[in-house]
């Protein structure tokens, strides 16, 4: 039964796969911290996500002024992690890091049961095996028509799992469960992603990806088919920017550059940007009194919420 889960997930992350463009299934970007234009200027609501996260920024306009200042001083207290009355650059990043990370962390919540089977709010290596394979374990996969896929795919586990284990005791805790389901997200998990997405297109397992396994990972030609413009625009992109050494493949190094583009952290900007409003002393962190004097910027409210929805009606007339 776990196996098939286990398959289930798979192939809704294969449909999901299909439903974006090809050429960009395997590059993992960054979202950006609010579906809202960044101009404070006609609103605060970009803002008020980076800073809550979009579910919780909706709660907070449903509140009066009164209550939304707060729990907002709340989450103050919160952010300053070391107690010492201030809310560095480093703990805000952080805290916006932690509230767009969320929907990661109500994931891993949602399945943490079925694996923490003996409730010690950890989770063994062990436990994690057996309730994903266990059945299949003891019949040594021999009831299963391609034994060598999931054995490949319990080996493939184990060495992520021991990635993210980053103490080695062979026991995730939340953290280290949570880079294991989510590698993209952690620094230290990078090698893990682009050792798998080279071992998924490497199809001849030469270490190195060929322009057609390039290709073939994304379009497979139907017979009598012309190749589409996008394919060829692929092709060239192999050969004129990912293949940046130009010997004809694509090594790890070269595969990483690809997958996992550098790109802006919108948590560190809004950090800055959030600061920068509103630190009148200019110490570069903020008190809670610096913080509550321009929570508007920080939160909504229905008092913030109404007079949008003014601006909105007065700019339609």
């Amino acid at each position: 039964m776990r196996l098939l889960k286990l398959l289930a997930l798979v192939c809704t992350m294969f449909v999901v796969a299909l439903a974006v463009p090809a050429q960009e299934k395997r590059i993992h970007h960054h979202a950006d911290l609010s579906d809202h234009i960044h101009n404070d200027d006609n609103s605060f609501q970009y803002d008020h996500e980076a800073f809550l996260g979009k579910e919780e920024a909706k709660t907070f306009d449903q509140l009066t002024p009164e209550e939304s200042k707060d729990k907002l001083a709340k989450i103050v207290d919160r952010i300053d992690t070391d107690k010492n009355g201030y809310v560095s650059h480093a703990e805000l990043h952080n805290w916006i890091k932690h509230r767009q990370r969320r929907y990661i962390e109500e994931n891993v919540n949602k399945h943490w049961d079925d694996y923490d089977k003996n409730k010690d709010n950890m989770i063994a290596w062990e436990e994690y095996k057996n309730t994903t394979y266990g059945y299949y374990l003891d019949e040594e996969f021999d009831d299963i028509e391609d034994k060598a896929t999931y054995k490949s795919m319990l080996s493939r586990d184990e060495r992520r799992f021991k990635s993210a284990d980053r103490d080695g005791d062979g026991i995730a805790k939340h953290e280290e469960f949570t880079a294991f389901l989510h590698p993209e997200e952690f620094d230290h998990m990078k090698d893990v992603v682009v050792q798998e997405t080279m071992e998924d297109i490497d199809k001849d397992g030469d270490g190195k990806v060929s322009i057609d396994e390039y290709i073939g990972d994304m379009y497979t030609m139907e017979n009598g088919e012309s190749e589409p413009d996008w394919v060829q625009t692929e092709r060239k992109h192999f050969l004129e920017f990912r293949d940046s050494n130009k010997d004809g493949y694509l090594d790890a190094v070269e595969v990483a550059t690809w997958i996992l583009p550098g790109e802006v952290d919108h948590a560190d900007n809004e950090a800055k940007h959030l600061i920068h409003e509103t630190d009148t002393d200019k110490d570069q962190k903020l008190t809670k009194k610096e913080i509550l004097a321009n929570w508007n910027m920080f939160v909504g409210s229905q008092a913030t919420n109404y007079g949008e929805d003014l601006t909105k009606r007065h700019d339609e007339l």
